[in-house]
């Protein structure tokens, strides 16, 4: 449009002028948070695949409780009451001290609450970070996976298996964990997808606290 205004201009683009003549960019880098207590999800969006950091701290140990918080739909919500209840069932089985939720507040919060999140494919990632918790450890770095959740514990298929695997990519983590189920989605990617990667999948969550924290 400037050289149709000037004929003769000599015009150069270079990087910093991108945004100005194409708009923000679709995806920008994602922080990923790490520390005991925070485990990273992967998730499907309309824009493709991201990565879900999930918190969960102690908040005091004067009564019981469980507080959720992140703009979640109600799939997302059951799947972390059902991930609580899982988790509170099975402490000892996962080397925590059995009477930890007994005593313990905790508030579990799925960050950048503007963006609205549903689907029951974060109960694993959920699970993990209360099991972190319980534990007073932190789960292993570099490492994000997606999985619903059944309260006896099994690991269910997801969708979105590309799209999720490029958000890690993007975000240079190199080691996923995925359900069992979705084994064959996996393989049908492309090579370059899968190339550099280390994938675990999983039929039970011991599976996934395995990879986590040995």
């Amino acid at each position: 449009m400037r050289l149709i205004d000037e004929p003769d201009a000599v015009i150069k683009l270079g990087p910093k002028d991108l945004e100005a003549s194409l708009g923000m960019p679709v995806f920008r880098s994602e922080q990923v948070l790490a520390g005991k207590g925070v485990i990273t999800g992967l998730a499907w969006t309309s824009m493709g695949g991201a990565t879900l950091p999930i918190e969960a701290t102690h908040i005091h140990s004067l009564n019981r409780g469980f507080k959720l918080t992140g703009q979640l739909g109600d799939v997302m919500k059951e799947s972390a009451e059902i991930a609580y209840s899982y988790i509170s069932s099975h402490l000892k089985s996962y080397g925590a001290n059995p009477k930890f939720f007994d005593e313990a507040f905790v508030h579990l919060h799925v960050p950048e609450g503007a963006t609205p999140k549903d689907g029951p494919s974060a109960g694993v990632t959920m699970a993990s970070a209360l099991l972190s918790l319980a534990r007073d450890q932190v789960p292993k770095k570099g490492i994000a996976m997606t999985g619903e959740l059944t309260l006896t514990g099994h690991v269910l298929p997801i969708g979105g298996v590309r799209e999720k695997v490029i958000a890690a990519r993007r975000q240079k983590i190199f080691e996923l964990i995925l359900p069992e189920a979705n084994r064959g989605h996996y393989a049908e990617l492309p090579e370059y997808l899968k190339e550099g990667l280390t994938v675990h999948f999983a039929k039970r969550f011991g599976d996934v606290a395995k990879v986590l924290f040995g």
